[in-house]
């Protein structure tokens, strides 16, 4: 797709393609899955300090295989996971047991849900694979209420040779490369929030590695408030 100029659909069919290849795997991933009670605590204490109070009715955007709807659920909020990866939403669905967490194949960009009809969206490592990032924070921000608050988990890639689908539209995504903590930040507030807060992710043991030991990416999280 290099010196075209491609369809936004057609972008994100492939990126669904990709991931959908990918979903029974995906949890085998330090960064992914949760594999460990201490993984598991410290994911908990990140979206609590990053969460409005419980209980909202919250999006989990791209939700993959459900890791983040579970423990947003476990804090207390009404959870509704979306992602447009069937196997991932099977996958997800397989996990929630008697979990009061819905989750629904849909596009996380173009959501039927009304203006402000719930108080939290949280997304991980979805804005960089979106051809149009801009435009999918204006929907997230359309159907956050006043007050609401948008967290977006993101990082800064070091991507060796693009992989599978991405070889073809790696060029098409702005996000390829991920954003720095300032960056994401900048793109919050140019979508409008306030109250717009970043840090980085450099717990090792977040990640589903050893205390101590090095990280691949750059891990970072930011989040703005929805103006009244």
């Amino acid at each position: 797709m290099a010196g075209s100029d491609p369809d936004p659909d057609d972008v994100k069919r492939l990126v669904r393609r990709h991931w959908n290849g990918r979903a029974g795997t995906f949890d085998e991933q330090p960064e992914h899955g949760i594999h460990s009670e201490a993984q598991r605590a410290r994911w908990l204490a990140v979206l609590e300090g990053w969460t409005p109070e419980a209980p909202r009715r919250a999006l989990d955007l791209g939700c993959g295989t459900g890791v983040l709807a579970i423990l947003l659920a476990e804090l207390g909020h009404d959870v509704v996971g979306v992602d447009a990866a069937p196997a991932m939403v099977r996958q997800a669905r397989g996990k929630m047991g008697n979990r009061a967490v819905e989750v629904a194949l849909g596009d996380a960009t173009r959501l039927g849900v009304a203006d402000g009809a719930v108080g939290l969206a949280v997304e991980r490592h979805l804005l960089w694979t979106l051809p149009e990032p801009g435009s999918a924070l204006a929907e997230w921000r359309r159907v956050v209420e006043p007050g609401g608050r948008i967290v977006c988990f993101e990082g800064r890639w070091d991507h060796d040779e693009p992989r599978g689908e991405y070889g073809t539209i790696h060029e098409a995504l702005p996000g390829y490369d991920g954003w720095s903590a300032k960056a994401l930040a900048a793109r919050l507030a140019d979508a409008g929030l306030v109250d717009v807060d970043a840090a980085p992710l450099a717990d090792p043991v977040l990640r589903g590695r050893e205390p101590g030991e090095s990280l691949p990416h750059d891990y970072v999280v930011a989040a703005g408030t929805v103006p009244d």
